[in-house]
């Protein structure tokens, strides 16, 4: 079973420098937001993507993990910062608490590693995209480097991608955040 995330480290989430590598709001701008949408942000964790998704939609954000630990200080921190729009769950990544279609936008950011199995995580977020609905999928580059996950339990950006269109999305673009980094942008 592959490594997940621990509660414990997640300061390391909310670090400057992970915010330098990974700037949240040019990461959401590949999802096109134009303000009113509803967003899932699939193993939320503190919320490093979720409260700016926040920012940019007056819809609802689904914030969704396995930790409680997590989703807790996601909650406090969306009420510091007065975002009252923001909706913690507690779910696994393969069996959204969401109905079907009740999305426009949905973003797993280096979660998809993790899951057990992946095929019924993206078919969940397939299912949760209302037609049209855009999916940005981040993940780590396979290869050895000083950080992240254990080479053996990353995904290849070929790999993610026909995944992706197994799960019947149809994928539109690459993203390249950084060096370590891939994303690939799909819709439903």
């Amino acid at each position: 079973m592959p490594h997940v995330f621990r509660p414990e480290h997640a300061a390391r989430l909310l670090a400057e420098e992970r915010e330098r590598l990974l700037p949240p709001d040019r990461i959401i701008d590949a999802l096109e937001m134009q303000g009113h949408e509803d967003v899932v942000d699939i193993g939320a964790g503190p919320g490093f993507f979720a409260l700016p998704m926040a920012r940019r939609t007056k819809g609802t954000v689904y914030a969704v993990d396995l930790s409680k630990e997590m989703l807790a200080m996601l909650g406090e921190r969306a009420a510091q910062a007065g975002l009252t729009h923001v909706q913690a769950l507690e779910a696994p990544a393969d069996r959204l608490p969401l109905p079907a279609e009740s999305v426009d936008r949905a973003l797993m950011a280096f979660v998809l590693h993790e899951v057990p199995d992946r095929i019924a995580a993206l078919g969940e977020v397939r299912r949760v995209l209302r037609p049209g609905g855009r999916f940005l999928l981040l993940e780590w580059d396979k290869r050895p480097m000083e950080m992240g996950p254990p080479v053996n339990e990353r995904l290849s950006l070929d790999d993610c991608e026909e995944a992706l269109k197994a799960a019947g999305f149809r994928v539109l673009h690459r993203v390249f955040p950084n060096d370590v980094h891939y994303g690939v942008l799909a819709e439903r």
